[in-house]
């Protein structure tokens, strides 16, 4: 039962975090997250190390460990004193008052979240540093949350507490529903062409621009850091020059990036303030492409028939195209549509290692609705989190060996996408959660896509790859990155690569 209990405020967290680049995260995660496909992470480090947020440049005082747990757990909340209601989830208080199961959740989420399902089903509630968490793992359910309407469940509040305190980025009057609806057009709509055409430009002139590299043989580095130096290169070539200064005499830059600038200009915003915007604006459209293709490049190279059936699927689709892809300036939309092997395995990877928190803000009094005609009260002040990860993603009735990357797992026999997935005996809607669900699907998720793609495509028709030996082991998770979008590897994989002549 949920017992009676007094009250703990929040600690306030320290100030000061600018934004900038991070690329690793060491010690205990806590779980921020920001959005689905745009999610940040801070992390306890090892004695004598300050925090880091990725996103953000490392804080310079030390934070203790309670200010940490409030700032992602309790801002804004106090455990007010109260007392079971009938119709709620299990409760599970932990052993530690009002941290109850912090310590666990931050040091392996997955896990601590497998356990509490075995124990007390696919809904419970958790004390986690002094906020109730209500955690929903039945997917044919997510739907009742996912498009819930924002005066019961919303994600706004959250994010507006981490653009401010993580990215240290204060807008007047900010509406995250102007500014999703802002950015639809470049990453949804009319401009996403040429956004993918300039990503396809600035890869080639990353990855085949020195043409003294080409005669220079073989050359060593690490996979991870292959795939975050190209892709944070191309990142840089495309948002160089981020202050809005800068900006005005580029003659190259994006009508975007004009109108965007312009908003910010009209809502008062310093440019200190419009170059931290932009960097939020970056952050969120590629903040997870570098693990991304790590990982499927990784599974292609261990995994010689995958290797093989992409590589026969470029030679028919981009090989025999209208023009050789050496002499493409632009890979065209219909070639990037026309891989579904490649799709395949991209769908794979992401089911693999996208673990993502989706929370919500309870924001009154409400019964949530499963799937299965339960009805459990949850109640205003709470916070309401999915975890794709465990289910779907890594459930063994939807998907036989889940463990196991299976390059064909989203094929038909007939080569088409598979959509049909199954739990319970009936067909699921949310079979593979990478970039979310519901309001705050994702929306940079197409051109996420083009560009990984367009990624491998350069790399597997202008390369060779190898892994740098035979016995090469796919490395573990980063385990504190649970909830941070794409898991990172605990180590990078050492390979060898030549441009072919």
């Amino acid at each position: 039962m949920r017992s009676c209990h007094g009250g703990l405020s929040g600690l306030e967290p320290l100030s000061g975090v600018k934004p900038a680049s991070c690329q690793s995260l060491t010690g205990t995660a806590l779980f921020l997250w920001a959005a689905e496909g745009m999610t940040l992470a801070l992390a306890v480090p090892p004695a004598g190390e300050p925090p880091a947020v990725c996103g953000a440049s490392p804080v310079t005082s030390p934070w203790p460990l309670l200010s940490v747990l409030s700032l992602a757990l309790s801002h804004g909340t106090k455990c007010c004193g109260f007392c079971r209601r009938p119709g709620e989830p299990p409760l599970d208080l932990g052993s530690i008052p009002w941290l109850g199961h912090a310590l666990e959740f931050g040091r392996d989420a997955a896990s601590f979240l497998t356990r509490m399902k075995e124990k007390h089903g696919d809904i419970f509630t958790v004390l986690v540093g002094g906020r109730y968490v209500t955690v929903l793992l039945d997917p044919h359910s997510y739907d009742a949350v996912v498009w819930e309407s924002r005066t019961r469940l919303d994600f706004h509040p959250y994010a507006i507490f981490l653009m401010e305190r993580i990215f240290d980025l204060q807008l007047p009057n900010f509406n995250p529903s102007e500014e999703k609806a802002r950015m639809k057009p470049l990453l949804m709509h009319r401009d996403l062409q040429a956004l993918t055409e300039a990503m396809y430009t600035n890869l080639r002139t990353v990855l085949l621009g020195d043409s003294t590299e080409a005669a220079s043989g073989w050359h060593e580095t690490g996979l991870l850091d292959l795939s975050y130096s190209s892709l944070l290169s191309v990142k840089g070539r495309l948002w160089k020059l981020l202050s809005p200064a800068q900006l005005a005499t580029r003659v190259d830059r994006s009508s975007w990036l004009q109108s965007y600038v312009r908003h910010l200009e009209e809502m008062g915003v310093s440019e200190e303030m419009q170059a931290r915007a932009l960097v939020l604006q970056l952050w969120a459209t590629q903040g997870n492409m570098g693990p991304t293709a790590f990982w499927l490049l990784l599974y292609l190279l261990k995994n010689p028939e995958a290797l093989e059936a992409v590589r026969e699927e470029l030679k028919r689709v981009v090989w025999l195209a209208e023009q050789p892809v050496s002499e493409m300036s632009t890979l065209p939309q219909k070639i990037l549509d026309s891989l579904p092997v490649l799709d395949s395995v991209l769908n794979e990877t992401l089911r693999l290692t996208a673990a993502p928190f989706i929370t919500r803000e309870v924001m009154a009094d409400l019964a949530l609705p499963m799937a299965d005609g339960r009805e459990f009260s949850l109640r205003r002040g709470d916070r309401l989190l999915l975890f794709p990860f465990l289910s779907p993603q890594k459930d063994p009735e939807i998907y036989t060996e889940p463990e196991i990357f299976k390059y064909n797992r989203f094929l038909n026999p007939d080569g088409s996408e598979k959509k049909d997935f199954y739990k319970d005996g009936k067909r699921l809607k949310n079979y593979n959660m990478p970039w979310g669900a519901g309001h705050n699907q994702c929306l940079g998720k197409n051109y996420a896509i083009n560009s990984i793609k367009q990624f491998v495509v350069l790399l597997l028709t202008h390369f060779d790859l190898e892994l740098g030996s035979e016995d090469t082991e796919v490395p573990e998770f980063d385990l504190s990155r649970y909830g941070f979008g794409l898991m990172q590897p605990e180590e990078d994989v050492p390979i060898r690569y030549r441009i072919r002549l």
